[in-house]
Formats: C-alpha cells, structure tokens, sequence
C-alpha cells in the first residue's frame, strides 16, 4: 500500500485509512492557513531579489507534467524576445540543499536531479539555477541576469519568495480534495491564489512526437510495421506515458512503472531491458540511465514529447501583457 493507494482506493480498507489520517490532515490544514496568514496581515514579507519571476506549479503531491509545461513556457518567452533563467528544485540531489547556478554542459542527474538533467537536455543554452532555496535563486538570477525573467519550475507553495506569475498545473481534479497525508493536496485547493490553473483557460496538449534510439537515430510515428515493445518510466504518472505508446500503436508486452525520480541506478536493474525488444523511456529517464555501465548493449528507444497551452498565440500574449505590468521594474 502507497500513498496513492491511499489518497484514491475505493475499498473500504482504504477508505477506513484514511479516516484514521483526518486528524493529522487537519492539522496541516491549520498549518497551512497559519503560514499564509502571516504573509497576508504582514507579519513576514514575501522578499523580492529578483523583479519578473514565474511560478509554474500545483496543488496536489506527485507529477502532474510541471517540467514539460515550464520548457515549453520558457520556449514561449524566448520566442517574444525575452532572456529566460529557469530555476528547479534538484529534488533528492546534493545540489538541491541550498541554490547553485548550474555549469554549462550537460549535467549529471547523481549530482543536479533529473529534471535539471532533463531541462539542459532540451533547452542547452538557457541558464539553471539549481536548489530548493528559492530566494537565493533568485538573487543568484538578479546577480547575474538582470534582465531575464526566472522561470521557476516549482515552488507554488514557497511564500518567502515575492512571485509576479503563478501558473497552477492540473490537469484532473481529484475526487478527493483533503490535504495531506489523507489526501494529495498540499495546500487547501484555492483556484484565486494563482493567476491560471490549466487546463481552463488555456487547455494542455501533449502528444509523442518521436521516438531516437541510443545512437540519435530518428524514428518516426506511425512506426510499421506495428511493433512489440517493452517500456519503464520513473515519473509521476506512469499509467499516462504507457497508454500514449499504446495509442501510436505499440504493443506493450512489459510495463515498468518506478517511482518517481527513482534514481535508476540499482544492480538489477539492466535485467529488465533486452538487446532484441526495444525498451521504450522517457528522456526524464534516459538522461539517468544514459548513465549506466553497460547499457549500450541494450535496446532502448527514448521517446520525445510535445507538449503545449493552447490556443498558443493567446497565451503567449496573455502571458506578454502580465510580464509588461513589471516591466518598468527592470534595470537598464
């Protein structure tokens, strides 16, 4: 039993857990409106180091696709003529202690995280800022890029740090709407804290792109003849990524599902692959796995997605006028 398990399950086995957690929710909830109200009456100010800052986050525990959703903001933002920094959490790395502007190259999951890993590997020449100190990330970013807007990949429920835009991402409302750890919310669901929740007024669209074998190879859909394949995924929402390779017509004979953020780095791990049946990853996963002696010896296909808000041009002006409001804020 996990907690999903838990937060979803129908049985009344569950149902009765959850029953026993209420009070322990309820004291987080009491928590949580405490630590908001001393930002709202002024005890404690939000402090801003940094004048065009982004939050791309969620109200619930697990993935709900912020990463992919922060790339492609920051491609949106590059388009119109903006600098980007993105700033992420590093979550389970050494890096992720404190806030470290990241080195050029790409960057090793062991010591960055995987979604920094992740994000160079899809945006190499936009700067990272790696930790879970979002204040000093953003004097970090002031520090060295004035001008840029930091793009932080995270961090929602981070109050210390003033943020301008607050976009929500969620993309199924869950039945059950209590806090933790009875239920998956970190914070009372509250849709007028945030600028946006989407999907709403802007709808997600993703969809696989491609597929590129280990040697960069290209593989195009529809792949013909219908092939079988294997797939493993270490992300929030396995069951999602599955039934999307299922929906382009590959035939699943094994799914691995990992928890998210799994390190991927355990012995047995290269038992689950095979050097004739293509294993099917997610780039999340493969910039981890990249990284295992022996793995060039396997068949592993990573698959690419597209991921967008749409429509696309309104958003990106929705998003152009809320940045002109701290326009006049930017130094010369």
């Amino acid at each position: 039993m996990n907690s999903r398990d838990v937060w979803y399950g129908k049985s009344l086995a569950l149902q009765f857990v959850r029953f026993l957690l209420l009070p322990v929710s309820a004291l987080y909830y009491l928590g949580w409106q405490a630590y908001l109200l001393v930002y709202r009456i002024g005890l404690k100010r939000a402090k801003e180091p940094h004048c065009r800052v982004i939050v791309v986050g969620n109200f619930t525990v697990g993935g709900t696709g912020k990463t992919p959703i922060a790339i492609h903001i920051a491609q949106v933002l590059l388009e119109n003529g903006n600098q980007v920094v993105i700033g992420c959490s590093g979550y389970g790395a050494p890096k992720s202690k404190a806030a470290t502007l990241a080195p050029k190259g790409k960057l090793k999951p062991i010591q960055w995280g995987d979604e920094p890993a992740l994000i160079r590997e899809l945006l190499p020449d936009v700067p990272l800022i790696v930790g879970r100190n979002r204040v000093l990330a953003a004097k970090i970013c002031h520090e060295n890029f004035p001008k840029a807007v930091l793009l932080m990949d995270d961090g929602l429920q981070h109050l210390p740090l003033k943020t301008h835009i607050k976009i929500a991402v969620e993309p199924k409302q869950s039945d059950n709407r209590m806090v933790l750890p009875a239920g998956p919310y970190r914070e009372p669901y509250n849709h007028k804290r945030v600028d946006v929740v989407v999907p709403g007024d802007f709808q997600i669209r993703r969809k696989l792109s491609h597929l590129k074998d280990q040697e960069g190879s290209r593989i195009d859909f529809p792949i013909a003849p219908p092939i079988e394949a294997r797939a493993l995924a270490a992300i929030g929402n396995p069951e999602q990524f599955f039934a999307s390779l299922e929906t382009v017509g590959i035939q699943l004979e094994k799914q691995i599902a990992l928890e998210d953020h799994d390190p991927l780095t355990a012995g047995t791990l290269l038992a689950s692959f095979d050097k004739e049946i293509p294993t099917i990853v997610t780039l999340k996963d493969w910039v981890k796995l990249r990284e295992l002696r022996g793995i060039s010896e396997f068949k592993i296909w990573i698959a690419y997605e597209s991921v967008s808000l749409e429509p696309q041009q309104e958003f990106a002006k929705w998003l152009h006028e809320r940045l002109q409001k701290t326009a006049n804020k930017v130094p010369e």
